[in-house]
């Protein structure tokens, strides 16, 4: 198969998994392979405009070398050392940083892998039964248990990966990470899209088994000078970091943090209190979250130094709300533990995912 063949097949895959059915914001990430080179979407870039020549072209040698590579034991410079390691296995003569995933999507044999986080999907891996209901409905998938996204969850997927091979000989095609998302992983385009079906059409049917297909209730929108009013406060309050604004009618914000992408661009805690300046800026110092959401009466804003950053929190605070509503028809939510949390929500590679998706 032929370089060109393998990039537009994956940008085809992009182009079709891109829609916001399956990610939002700079969410998900690709990937294609042949014997020598990982070719992989950069952190931040949206899988809908991603084109053939974006794809950073990884040495997959280097690149599984991470697997027995000795990193400090602290945190921040076992992650700042990750960084550093990935950006030197892209090839010569290409720039950009590859997706913090990108040695789990080494891990696997198969030609191309697609991580997205759908929904309907979110609704059960981040619920108290998703991972028992997954073992009935997908017999082939792979459940991964809450753990630090990046260097940490690539090492224990390639670990299971490898663990299934030698066992019976295939690795599983699909790949659920709770509170995180999933991955699909076959040699095709076909193949992809038929696992993809599969998983969409089984979640979703048990929603609907469940009567939980419908949206959560949402009051009507503010006046555009209700809006504006409130969100005065908060940029006297928070200066340019609520430079920008985006509203809606009121609706039940989810009790907690829920998965990486909510985090990134909503925190994982909303601002719900008094329209007062030392209100707001209280919440900001005991918290030290500079809020991204906030709900003041009958409206919900999103808040970010852009129009974009703002819209996009708005956004995934609705989505949390959505996978609130789903996951009951899998026992109920389950919220990531504040360690998690906290990682997430200092994660520099996150932070640079934000900044460059907004």
């Amino acid at each position: 198969m032929t370089t060109e063949h393998l990039l537009a097949t994956i940008t085809a895959l992009s182009h079709a998994y891109g829609t916001p059915d399956f990610v939002k914001g700079g969410g998900g990430n690709t990937s294609a392979k042949d014997d020598s080179t990982l070719y992989v979407k950069p952190s931040g870039i949206t899988l809908a405009e991603m084109k053939p020549e974006d794809f950073l072209p990884l040495d997959r040698a280097r690149v599984a070398a991470l697997q027995t590579t000795q990193f400090p034991d602290e945190v921040r410079a076992r992650e700042a050392a990750v960084v550093e390691f990935m950006a030197g296995t892209v090839l010569p003569g290409h720039d950009g940083r590859p997706s913090v995933e990108a040695p789990l999507h080494n891990s696997f044999s198969a030609r191309y892998v697609v991580h997205t986080h759908p929904t309907v999907v979110s609704g059960l891996v981040c619920s108290r039964n998703g991972k028992a209901v997954a073992r009935v409905l997908f017999t082939a998938a792979l459940w991964l248990d809450p753990i630090e996204p990046g260097y940490l969850l690539s090492l224990r997927v390639g670990e299971l990966l490898a663990e299934a091979r030698a066992n019976g000989g295939h690795e599983p095609p699909v790949v659920f990470l709770a509170n995180h998302g999933v991955f699909v992983a076959n040699d095709t385009l076909d193949g992809i899209r038929n696992h993809y079906t599969n998983v969409m059409t089984k979640v979703t049917d048990a929603i609907y088994d469940a009567g939980l297909e419908g949206e959560p209730e949402r009051g009507p929108d503010p006046t555009p000078a209700e809006a504006a009013a409130a969100a005065a406060v908060f940029r006297e309050a928070l200066g340019g970091e609520a430079e920008a604004f985006t509203a809606s009618g009121r609706f039940t914000l989810p009790g907690g943090p829920l998965s990486p992408d909510h985090i990134v661009y909503s925190r994982s805690r909303f601002y719900e209190g008094p329209l007062e300046v030392d209100a707001i800026r209280r919440f900001r110092d005991d918290s030290g979250i500079i809020p991204r959401v906030a709900r003041v009466g009958d409206m919900i804003l999103g808040l970010g130094r852009t129009r974009k950053a703002a819209a996009l929190a708005l956004e995934f605070a609705w989505d949390g709300a959505l996978v609130e509503r789903y996951a009951g028809a899998f026992g109920g939510v389950s919220y990531l533990e504040p360690r998690l949390a906290d990682f997430i929500e200092n994660w520099e590679v996150e932070k640079f995912r934000r900044n460059v998706s907004t």
